[in-house]
């Protein structure tokens, strides 16, 4: 389950109650990071080398990325359609708690951050891979 960052409730707010524009990412980037990045996007991102946010739909339309929001029962739920992959860690070893969801592949604004139900610790050379419907984003 995510949780919205404060760029985002307040975007909402803005956009529903006082009537202003709340962008559309044309992509949205998966981040990893090794503490939780709280709704004021205060967390420690990764910082190996070769790291890099992975876009959700690999590059193709934002939708294809993610489901379609069915009723969970629990809410509405939209989840990752794609396997989200980073590349090999090379500096080091590094212990993966949490992810976020950007609007930018550097910098940009957090949409939704959540823990992984599993901490991954990773050392040199190991791939990170989220299967599909890995990441879950449920509104209630």
């Amino acid at each position: 389950m995510a949780a919205f960052s404060d760029y985002l409730e307040s975007g909402i707010l803005e956009h529903t109650l006082r009537g202003t524009t709340l962008p559309t990412p044309s992509s949205i980037y998966v981040a990893l990071f090794t503490s939780d990045p709280t709704d004021a996007d205060t967390g420690d991102e990764v910082t190996d080398s070769a790291y890099v946010r992975q876009d959700a739909a690999k590059g193709d339309s934002i939708s294809s990325g993610w489901t379609s929001p069915t009723d969970s029962g629990d809410g509405k739920v939209s989840s990752n359609a794609k396997v989200i992959q980073f590349p090999p860690i090379a500096d080091g070893s590094v212990t993966v708690t949490h992810y976020a969801l950007y609007d930018a592949q550097s910098g940009g604004n957090m949409l939704y951050h959540g823990e992984f139900t599993v901490a991954k610790t990773l050392e040199i050379n190991d791939v990170l891979s989220v299967d599909i419907g890995g990441i879950q984003v449920i509104l209630r």
